[in-house]
């Protein structure tokens, strides 16, 4: 859904990492986990500010199964992996797309789920497929800094007007004001900042991509600093058995409402 960190956040990560006092630590089975929210159906607040989600359930069932005492702590998402660098907490579970240039910087649980992105537009658009030809001059909006800002930026950033925002909710404000011709999103979020928050609005255009892997990566993954490999092997370990014992599949088809698909749990 998000997001793929800018060069200077990256190197902003390298520099916070070094010289940093510990203020978190996973060795004793306290384990703080951040989250960047709102981002529906994955994370995001309750009115009485309580953190729920996909990524938030199915977190607790993780830490529940590997018997870690978890927290969650919001993180805005261009300080997120500084702040893992920083020891403010001990990993990212955030929608975080699992690609190359980000493990070079954290290591990576196993995928959890795998989200594909697309193009939406307006009801009423005369935009029916995606091609250079019909992007041509369109306004495409896109949250800033994710993996979709780098698809349509190398791809369309030369025959497109692409704006970016700080979050889908901003994105979804203009397409409503009528200042973009379509935005681009993990499926997810677009299904749930225009479908169904707008009804009858809005709708996918062209097909859900997963490729590249350059862009769109291996799925979503939860981000650990890399000398915490024992920690990462206990969320895989309870994520395998989440999968075999039908915890994930209850908490996917409670956000999803179906059951995953092959390589997302049975």
């Amino acid at each position: 859904m998000k997001k793929l960190l800018t060069v200077s956040a990256l190197v902003a990560s390298v520099a916070l990492s070094a010289g940093v006092a510990t203020t978190a630590s996973a060795a004793d089975d306290n384990v703080r986990i951040a989250t960047n929210v709102p981002y529906k159906p994955m994370e995001y607040a309750k009115p009485d500010g309580t953190l729920t989600g996909f990524d938030i359930d199915l977190g607790n069932a993780l830490c529940k199964q590997a018997g870690l005492d978890c927290s969650w702590v919001r993180q805005g998402w261009n300080g997120i992996i500084p702040g893992l660098m920083a020891r403010r907490y001990d990993a990212i579970m955030s929608s975080m797309t699992i690609n190359e240039q980000r493990k070079k910087h954290v290591l990576f649980s196993n995928p959890y789920i795998v989200v594909p992105s697309a193009f939406f537009v307006p009801s009423g658009s005369p935009i029916d497929h995606i091609s250079d030809e019909v992007l041509k001059g369109k306004k495409i909006g896109v949250q800033r800094g994710t993996v979709q800002d780098n698809y349509v930026t190398d791809k369309y950033g030369d025959i497109a007007d692409i704006t970016r925002y700080q979050n889908a909710d901003d994105v979804a404000v203009d397409m409503a004001a009528g200042r973009l011709d379509l935005a681009f999103f993990d499926q997810i979020t677009g299904q749930s900042a225009l479908i169904d928050a707008h009804p009858g609005k809005y709708h996918q255009v062209g097909p859900s991509m997963t490729q590249p892997k350059k862009y769109f990566g291996s799925g979503f993954g939860i981000a650990f600093r890399k000398n915490e490999q024992d920690l990462a092997d206990k969320f895989n370990k309870a994520l395998a058995a989440l999968k075999d014992n039908g915890t994930y599949a209850k908490i996917y088809k409670k956000y999803f409402h179906k059951a995953p698909p092959a390589g997302n749990g049975s």
